[in-house]
């Protein structure tokens, strides 16, 4: 955790974990979520993919901007924790009535929640949230700024086919200006020790790269060869205040990965993008359709992440991911530096689902065959 992060996370009173940003976790700490979303998948890879690990907690998706994969991601990932989930929809609530975000997350918190997933416009909205509310909170897209699951799933899915981010080239393609994954990605992969370079023209770069470990070019063709994985992302036209680019065919032709240009990749490269796509803008269709493309791969691991992530938040061994003390170290009488880890409890000893530390203990449910004959 960097010290920006400890100083933001000392301002907010304490409570549970909450996942904000990338830059609230260290290597240590993503490698931990990441090798836990194993067992998420292992658990999602049977005839029944759900466990009672989350059973009794309640999640909340308060979504201010339209989403399909990562709502339906958070929300499948709760139900396969057996966690109650709770759906917001701006155009059907008070906010239509001039309802502050405040008051909307008070109403909700009202209710009895454990978690808030929170997508909005504007940057920093989580973290207000977070201060309001008792709950864990977790970003799931604001403004420019942050998405950090959607870096975690993507950093699975590049370490299950590449074995490791360590010293491999990833070059992100498109609008960097206004994309928070892009930002968030940057994050993960260099702190995973990836070399990320940075494509696209100046008018879609950021003012200012110095924070940022990066290269730079302009040039996707001379890019292209020594690559491990081509990150693509979409023109973000719905952010843009002015023309940044002459036209969209324009920009195809200089930054979309055609099928010429992706034959020139190296073997084994990947292709990758957040969606959703613009089929002949960023890519070809036909380039999209190639085994290289993992898209429909990262949504897979996107409900595997965030099972991860939920767990961590809200299951028994509670791991406070912006710094925060677990309600036992809280409660202690010396709470002392350590934390409450998965791998602390003995699972032998574990007698209520409510209580299991390790989803992949949890045995499927048996199946009445008499009614049911699958």
């Amino acid at each position: 955790m960097s010290a920006a992060s400890r100083a933001r996370a000392s301002e907010i009173a304490d409570g549970p974990g909450h996942l904000l940003a990338m830059s609230d976790l260290g290597r240590s700490e993503i490698e931990e979520l990441l090798s836990l979303t194993d067992t998420m998948v292992e658990v999602n890879s049977r005839p029944i993919p759900k466990v009672p690990a989350l059973r009794g907690r309640t999640m909340v998706s308060l979504f201010y901007e339209d989403s399909t994969r990562t709502r339906l991601s958070f929300e499948t990932a709760a139900r396969r924790l057996s966690a109650d989930t709770m759906s917001f929809s701006v155009s059907a609530s008070s906010v239509n009535k001039g309802e502050s975000v405040r008051d909307t997350v008070e109403t909700i918190e009202a209710m009895g929640i454990d978690a808030i997933v929170v997508r909005h416009k504007s940057s920093g909205v989580p973290e207000q949230i977070a201060r309001w509310s008792s709950a864990a909170v977790i970003n799931a897209g604001d403004g420019w700024h942050q998405h950090p699951t959607q870096a975690l799933l993507d950093s699975y899915t590049i370490r299950s086919h590449l074995g490791s981010l360590e010293g491999r080239h990833i070059a992100i393609v498109g609008d960097i200006k206004h994309s928070r994954v892009a930002r968030s990605n940057i994050e993960a992969f260099t702190t995973l020790g990836a070399e990320v370079t940075l494509v696209a023209p100046p008018t879609l770069l950021p003012p200012s790269l110095e924070p940022w470990p990066v290269k730079v070019s302009h040039d996707l063709d001379a890019v292209l060869p020594s690559l491990d994985v081509c990150y693509l992302l979409r023109m973000q036209q719905e952010r843009m205040t002015e023309a940044l680019v002459p036209t969209l065919r324009e920009y195809s032709s200089q930054f979309g990965l055609t099928e010429k240009r992706a034959d020139r990749m190296a073997p084994g490269a990947l292709i990758m993008h957040p969606g959703p796509m613009n089929r002949g803008v960023e890519i070809a269709g036909a380039v999209a359709d190639r085994p290289n493309a993992v898209m429909t791969e990262q949504v897979a691991n996107g409900v595997a992440v965030r099972m991860a992530v939920l767990f961590m938040l809200l299951g028994s061994g509670r791991y406070p991911m912006r710094g925060f003390p677990t309600e036992d170290a809280a409660t202690a009488d010396d709470p002392g530096p350590e934390r409450a880890r998965p791998e602390d409890a003995d699972p032998a000893t574990i007698t209520e689902p409510a209580t299991i530390t390790d989803p992949a203990t949890i045995t499927q449910p048996t199946r009445n065959t008499a009614k049911d004959p699958r």
